[in-house]
């Protein structure tokens, strides 16, 4: 697994680390009422966005993403 530096500074999206997984899983909320699963999609889309802007670059594009967690969630 790599180990990310947050203190570092953001790097060229060329040389940027990429995170290449394991990526949570949420079905395991799929029993939740719709409302809380939306605030999970919520979290799990402003965890991304926290990591991207620290340069992280992610393997899975993002509407690769969109669509895993909408799916795990089913939403």
């Amino acid at each position: 697994m790599t180990t990310i530096n947050p203190n570092a500074p953001p790097q060229e999206l060329r040389t940027a680390p990429v995170i290449a997984g394991p990526w949570p899983n949420y079905s395991n909320c799929r029993h939740l009422p719709e409302r809380d699963r939306w605030e999970v999609y919520g979290l799990a889309k402003a965890g991304r966005a926290a990591l991207e802007d620290r340069g992280i670059v992610m393997d899975e594009p993002y509407d690769q993403f969109i669509a895993r967690v909408t799916e795990e969630l089913n939403i």
